[in-house]
């Protein structure tokens, strides 16, 4: 086969869990980001949900949560801020009657976890261990809009350790650590997680931020504080993803204003071998497939046979 005909199919998939038994292996590395598209069934009349590399369903809890007082959404120049509070139907209800879809699914779905501590933690896993349709958890450790577990998890090393281990121990799955970038040094935290069991880590969650009603000259959002996600925090995230790729040697699925083929292209240049793409699919649920089919025209119009090259070469790695 000579090199001209080789770049006419290229290599798209990605492997996110190399350590892990199971293995966690994606036909592409576009993600949809945890409580952006609900558990996938909500997208599945407007997307064709089997070509995407992964699902991550909304934030799973250990009982059902209604989730923050509203008004929980308000756009800002170039983003999002919400407030939602891991609004979810609980893991009992997850594993009756959403997993049982996702295993007719060609596409692996990854169930994103949060608790209030360690020992909730460990529960959701428990019961998610060998669940048919489930093909790994990711780790919630970073939520901005709750008051108790979440982001408090994922400020501190020791803590962030604790969960992943406890996580790692109740669980085969392939797991993943979600990390806040509202952190003094993330590199850190991410080494710590690494070394507690994590087999992938994602970067990042959304920015802690508000706005002001002027005329009510109150908090618009409910819950005063909410996180915020969009083409705002793009140039942050990358960094952050940048920085991490240098301290572990895990898999990174890189997250935070992805728009277009172009955006993701910039995170896996920086270290992510995979990417979620969220607050741009509320508006363009088309978005998944512009990326996908965009990661390949770029892919064979540089003649770059495997998207694997192309993962942390702006480091020179």
């Amino acid at each position: 086969m000579t090199k001209e005909s080789a770049v006419r199919i290229v290599n798209t998939s990605v492997q996110l869990a190399p350590g892990n038994r199971r293995g966690l292996l994606l036909k592409n590395p576009v993600v949809t980001a945890a409580g952006t598209c609900g558990y996938g069934i909500e997208i599945a009349d407007y997307v064709d949900v089997e070509r995407l590399g992964a699902i991550v369903c909304k934030g799973t809890t250990l009982h059902p949560r209604d989730g923050n007082p509203q008004p929980r959404l308000a756009e800002t120049a170039s983003g999002l801020l919400n407030s939602i509070g891991l609004q979810n139907i609980g893991v009992e209800a997850l594993a009756r009657d959403k997993a049982p879809v996702w295993a007719g699914w060609q596409v692996p779905v990854i169930v994103n976890i949060a608790g209030e501590s360690l020992t909730e933690y460990a529960r959701i896993a428990r019961r998610l261990d060998d669940v048919p349709g489930i093909s790994g958890i990711e780790v919630n450790i970073s939520c901005p809009n709750v008051s108790g577990g979440g982001m408090e998890f994922g400020t501190e090393p020791r803590l962030a350790a604790c969960v992943t281990a406890s996580v790692r121990k109740a669980t085969s799955l392939p797991l993943l650590v979600k990390l806040s970038p509202n952190v003094k040094d993330i590199a850190a935290i991410a080494r710590a997680v690494v070394d507690a069991g994590a087999d992938a880590l994602t970067l990042t969650n959304t920015f802690k931020g508000m706005a002001i009603d002027l005329k009510g000259r109150r908090p618009v959002l409910g819950n005063v504080a909410g996180g915020l996600s969009g083409p705002a925090i793009k140039p942050m995230a990358l960094y952050m993803v940048y920085r991490v790729a240098a301290a572990v040697t895990v898999p990174i699925i890189g997250c935070g204003g992805i728009a277009n083929a172009g955006d993701a292209l910039e995170f896996i240049v920086a270290g992510a071998r995979a990417v979620q793409i969220g607050t741009a699919a509320l508006s363009n649920p088309g978005v998944f497939m512009e990326v996908v089919e965009g990661i390949e025209r770029f892919l064979k119009g540089e003649k770059i046979a495997d998207i694997n090259a192309l993962v942390g070469v702006a480091r020179g790695s």
